[in-house]
């Protein structure tokens, strides 16, 4: 059984109003307890903010959205449901990818219509490989769904269990790239299913197979995109949580936590001082444990997962060979995951994410435009360039992805651009972001389920971590029910009563929010300068 807070839990304070904030706060009002949002920004979002500059409507951070019933939990908390609020699009195909030697394969979330792919793609065995490995993810992420993604540790002894034997079966506690590389030999059908090694920081040769969950919900699941960009989804829960009934301070950075002993007892801003029983810290965690006054020890240091460059471009063209997300592989892979993860140096041979979130929603951009966000994986600060480095390094290395891009096909894609931002890990860190990551802590094994940050601080008896830094880890469903979680330890897993759900359920629907949210979302890339071809930091 997992630990609960002790005493009075009746106002809870949630600092911070992104996905993990917001979560939170919804799970917490259906529990029947009485919410009070600090938000830093003008508005809600956190690193899932909102740029808008000349008719183009930017998604600031993630761009790939699965697990919507994820999402759809907190929202039935407290009796309303996602669908109302958020018109969600499937994205087919998921995503399209582009190898160096010239070939693409699109890749679906149907399993017949990605077989037949395969098959077009590699070849009849190849195909069977893949229904194979489908059957392998989806094991993997039952084994793990319930039991290690969605649960609270307090000790490693919890791992122990029917469910971990399943997984060890699985070869859950291998290694990714060896799991994928059973079912499948082509080279770059494997990139297909392991890049999203990325996303937990390691490279796919030592990621856990067990993370290949996260292979399953891009691959299997089915990818989506929220229709006003991905930045309808914060918008559209923050409304629900005000229409609640908890009240939300935007504009009110969090300055200090009054304490009493082991209490906090308010949370101060510069506005005044908010008193509460119990509060949910969202912020990256070099900034909780300021806030909180203590670090806690670790037997080792903590990894932090590469980072990344994002260039921004509203053109006034597009390319009809690029899907809603694109990837373009280079030639390396191991190399690239060494530079990114080991040597620290920029990609010599980049495979890149390249989103088009105009193919789905072309409102995002003026009439005839197109909106273009590119993603170049990097070495955070700690191992690569510094910050400092990064303020010169930016531009060129922004001028570099445009020649790359060019090569690959993306013909007059500069002259193209006529709004950018360019976002480094010089722009992270600026945010608070540790080692200028907005990925946080990497899933290594000594960074792994109860061996990652945990959610409860020693020395500290009513304050919970939420986000991507803490259980379980980074990625949208991930961060969704880490505030989940974080409200568990406040209200007790299983004891959010009928009686408190219809009150929820009562609050929400009492008071729909219909109208649109206008306050805008701060974000370093809307300080930048304006520059002939656009706008560079």
């Amino acid at each position: 059984m997992t630990r609960t807070l002790k005493g009075p839990t009746d106002h809870v304070v949630v600092v911070g109003a992104g996905l993990a904030g917001l979560s939170a706060a919804l799970h917490l009002l259906g529990a029947g307890r009485r919410v009070t949002v600090v938000e830093r920004a003008a508005g809600p979002g956190g690193r899932v903010g909102r740029l808008v500059r000349g008719g183009y409507h930017i998604d600031t951070g993630p761009t790939v959205l699965t697990m919507p019933e994820i999402a759809d939990e907190a929202f039935d908390a407290v009796g309303a449901a996602l669908r109302d609020r958020v018109e969600l699009i499937p994205l087919h195909p998921a995503y399209r990818a582009s190898f160096a030697d010239g070939s693409t394969l699109d890749v679906h979330t149907d399993a017949d219509a990605m077989e037949t792919e395969v098959e077009r793609f590699a070849g009849p065995a190849e195909a069977g490989g893949y229904r194979r490995l489908r059957r392998w993810l989806t094991e993997l992420y039952r084994a793990e769904r319930h039991r290690f993604l969605d649960a609270d540790f307090d000790s490693p002894w919890q791992l122990l269990g029917p469910d971990l034997v399943r997984l060890a079966a699985l070869g859950g506690f291998g290694r990714w790239e060896t799991g994928v590389a059973r079912h499948l030999r082509d080279a770059r059908l494997r990139r297909v299913f392991t890049f999203q090694a990325l996303y937990a920081g390691v490279s796919p040769a030592r990621a856990l197979a067990a993370y290949a969950l996260i292979a399953y919900m891009d691959t299997v699941a089915g990818v989506y995109f929220p229709r006003g960009g991905m930045h309808a989804l914060p918008r559209a829960m923050a409304e629900v949580v005000e229409a609640a009934g908890a009240v939300v301070h935007y504009g009110r950075p969090v300055t200090r936590l009054e304490r009493s002993g082991e209490r906090i007892t308010a949370v101060i801003t510069g506005q005044g001082r908010i008193p509460c029983d119990a509060v949910v810290l969202t912020p990256d965690l070099p900034v909780t444990y300021r806030l909180l006054g203590r670090t806690p020890r670790r037997p080792l240091r903590l990894r932090h997962a590469p980072s990344a460059v994002v260039l921004h471009a509203g053109c006034d063209r597009t390319w009809p060979q690029l899907a809603h997300h694109t990837l373009s592989f280079g030639h390396a892979w191991r190399r690239t995951f060494d530079e990114l993860t080991r040597t620290g140096e920029l990609m010599r041979d980049p495979s890149l994410l390249i989103t088009r979130p105009t193919a789905t929603d072309p409102a995002l951009a003026p009439p005839g435009r197109h909106l273009h966000y590119v993603l170049a994986p990097c070495p955070h600060t700690g191992i690569g360039p510094g910050p400092a480095d990064w303020r010169d390094l930016g531009p060129r290395y922004r001028d570099a992805l445009l020649y790359e891009l060019e090569r690959r096909g993306l013909d007059g894609i500069a002259a193209a651009i006529e709004e950018e931002c360019l976002v480094t890990p010089a722009d992270w860190t600026e945010q608070g972001h540790a080692a200028g990551t907005p990925f946080s802590a990497a899933h290594t094994f000594a960074q792994t389920g109860p061996f990652r940050p945990r959610n409860l601080v020693r020395g500290t008896a009513n304050a919970v971590l939420a986000g991507c830094g803490t259980t379980p880890g980074v990625g949208v469903p991930p961060v969704l029910l880490s505030g989940k979680l974080a409200a568990a330890r406040i209200t007790g897993a299983g004891r959010i009563t009928g009686a408190a759900r219809m009150t929820g359920a009562r609050r929400a629907t009492a008071a729909p929010v219909t109208r649109p949210v206008t306050r805008p979302v701060t974000h370093p890339a809307a300080r930048t300068r304006p520059h002939p071809e656009g706008a560079r930091p």
